[in-house]
Parts: structure tokens; C-alpha cells; sequence
């Protein structure tokens, strides 16, 4: 019920809505959306052991805008790193109030992470999840097309062309996403 209120006064430009969560991109292949003949094999080349990059991403509800920074690690330090870069969201005099919601994983919960967010409590107000419960987190949606639609059925060499891979195609989701088709225009029947 919180949620729904608060979407509403995103919407209405009331607050700046920030929904937060972490994921992992693999350098191994996803495969999704793919066929193959009938009897045969789907086969995609892998070859080495899978590494993985972390992703810390605040999806800005209202502008429909990814912010992802990236790392070798899921801990609290790389938490932290990432609300260092939604420090750049902070307004400069009161202006709108900005609602960071947050699930209780333990990287969020931590001492350092709990420090870190009361240093922002000036600016940053945390909405909390329940437990176990992602379909709350609107996040989750946008991690499953990133994954799905722009990392999908590729295999990259190393973590660092991964990295890139993630940034670009963080790039690309925000463009198609905020892409307007109508161009604002009013259209009457």
C-alpha cells in the first residue's frame, strides 16, 4: 500500500522514486528466447569457467532512467560506491524529497551500509521491502530485459569486456526506454 502511494506522488513529481537492488552478469552466455531444430541440441560456445560482475542499479521510477556502477565483488564497500554516485542525485536546496526503496539483503542492512544511508538521511529517505519478496521491486523487471534482450546469447572473453558490455548496454536500455514515439503529441479520434 506505501508503494502505491508513493509511486503516486512520483508521479504526480511529488518525490524523486528510486527503486535499488544489485544483480550479476556472467561472462558465459544466457540463452533466451532461442530455437533449434527439432531433436537437436542448442549448443553455444563457452568455453572456460564462467566469471561474474556485479551490479549495483537504482532505477529512477519516474524517469525511467538505469544508473548501474559495476564490480568484481557484492559487498557493502561496492553498496556503498554506488550511493556515492546517486550522491549526484542530491538536490542542492530542499526541493523534492528523494525515496530510496530497499530490500533487506544483507549488503543493505550492513553497519557500514546502515552508516552510510543515516550520513544521507538529510536528503534520502530508505523505504524498505519486505523480505523475499522481488515482484515489489520494480528493479527486477528491468534487470530481467537487460539480461534477456541485451546480454542474451553472447560470450565474452573477460570480466572488463563484460564490464563495458554492461555499461553500453545500460546505455542502450535507457535510450529505448526513454524514447518517446508520439513526441508528446496529442492524438484525438
Amino acid at each position: 500500500m506505501r508503494l502505491k502511494l508513493r509511486k503516486a506522488q512520483a508521479a504526480a513529481s511529488d518525490i524523486v522514486l528510486l527503486f535499488c537492488d544489485e544483480s550479476e552478469a556472467l561472462t558465459h552466455p544466457y540463452l533466451a528466447r532461442a530455437w533449434a531444430k527439432r531433436g537437436a541440441d542448442l549448443r553455444v560456445p563457452a568455453p572456460g569457467q564462467s566469471k561474474k560482475i556485479a551490479m549495483m542499479g537504482t532505477l529512477d521510477w519516474a524517469q525511467r532512467k538505469l544508473i548501474v556502477t559495476t564490480s568484481r565483488t557484492k559487498r557493502s564497500t561496492d553498496f556503498i560506491a554506488h550511493l556515492q554516485v546517486l550522491d549526484r542525485l542530491k538536490p542542492g536546496t530542499p526541493v523534492k524529497p528523494v525515496v530510496l526503496v530497499l530490500d533487506n539483503g544483507p549488503i543493505h542492512v550492513s553497519k557500514a551500509t546502515s552508516a552510510a544511508l543515516a550520513e544521507r538521511a538529510h536528503w534520502l529517505t530508505v523505504e524498505w521491502l519486505p523480505k523475499y519478496a522481488p515482484e515489489l521491486n520494480d528493479i527486477e523487471i528491468v534487470w530481467g530485459d537487460l539480461k534477456a534482450h541485451h546480454l542474451a546469447h553472447q560470450t565474452f572473453v573477460d570480466p572488463d569486456v563484460l564490464d563495458q558490455a554492461i555499461h553500453r548496454a545500460v546505455a542502450a536500455l535507457n535510450s529505448e526506454r526513454n524514447r518517446d514515439l508520439l513526441g508528446n503529441q496529442r492524438i484525438s479520434a
